[in-house]
């Protein structure tokens, strides 16, 4: 399919996979709306892509938790971004890594609102115009995690099984019109994911990715890309991505 000028929505573009797909769309000559909470990031991102590969790029600085920043922003967008042909949802997180009975109401919380809720609210919002159109692809990013739970990953494995049917329902919902709905779903990805799920302890985070070689987000960029590569005839459902050394969420050979 041809990628050129089509407009894409990218949540949790300031870092991780969601900045490798934003680079490598642009290097596509695709149409990025860019989303975070860290403007800073995101006016540097705007920069650098455009200097480099010479494309459109918006930034929307919002938080996916809170449905009327999601509104406002997406109904807010200029002429030119409005009509929304593929969206990322990539924007979430893990907080902690605690058995149930220790678990932390705060890091629940924040895990549901992001990575479901958040998800849900972009969503709706960027289907408005999928449907009215009758065309679009939503990708959502998904985890190993939404297919097994590991060790003390309880609420965070939720949420990514949430995400999970959250994709095959609306695939099934959406039967019967133009618009695809894939996962995208990786293992153990060397990003800052580790960093904010330990709130700052790079040394514990660096533990995570020791004696073996991690994915990296370029690797699910990659994966992405190929998803909406494909022709109008074709959907990548669900695709999960592994690092040799990775044998299920819980099976790491580390040497």
């Amino acid at each position: 399919m041809r990628l050129k000028n089509k407009i894409a929505l990218i949540t949790g573009a300031t870092s991780g996979i969601g900045k490798d797909c934003a680079e490598l769309f642009a290097s596509k000559k695709m149409r990025l709306i860019l989303t975070g909470r860290r403007l800073d990031r995101l006016t540097a991102l705007k920069k650098e892509i455009i200097k480099k590969h010479k494309t459109d790029v918006h930034i929307l600085n919002f938080d996916v938790r809170k449905y009327t920043e999601v509104k406002k922003a997406i109904t807010s967008l200029p002429n030119k971004y409005k009509n929304i042909e593929i969206l990322i949802n990539n924007a979430g997180l893990s907080r902690g890594l605690n058995k149930l009975q220790d678990g932390v109401l705060d890091d629940w919380e924040e895990m549901i609102d992001t990575n479901v809720k958040g998800l849900l609210y972009v969503t709706k919002e960027v289907l408005k115009v999928m449907t009215k159109n009758n065309s679009g692809h939503i990708v959502n990013i998904g985890s190993i995690a939404g297919h097994e739970v590991y060790p003390a990953g309880n609420v965070y494995c939720a949420t990514k099984h949430a995400v999970d049917a959250l994709t095959k329902g609306l695939r099934m919902d959406l039967n019967g019109t133009n618009i695809k709905v894939s996962t995208i779903d990786p293992g153990l990805v060397e990003t800052e994911f580790s960093i904010v799920r330990f709130r700052g302890d790079h040394s514990r985070a660096k533990k995570v990715y020791e004696g073996f070689t991690p994915l990296n987000p370029k690797d699910v960029a990659d994966a992405v890309l190929y998803s909406i590569s494909k022709s109008n005839n074709v959907v990548v459902a669900e695709m999960i991505l592994l690092p040799i050394a990775q044998a299920s969420s819980a099976i790491v050979n580390r040497v």
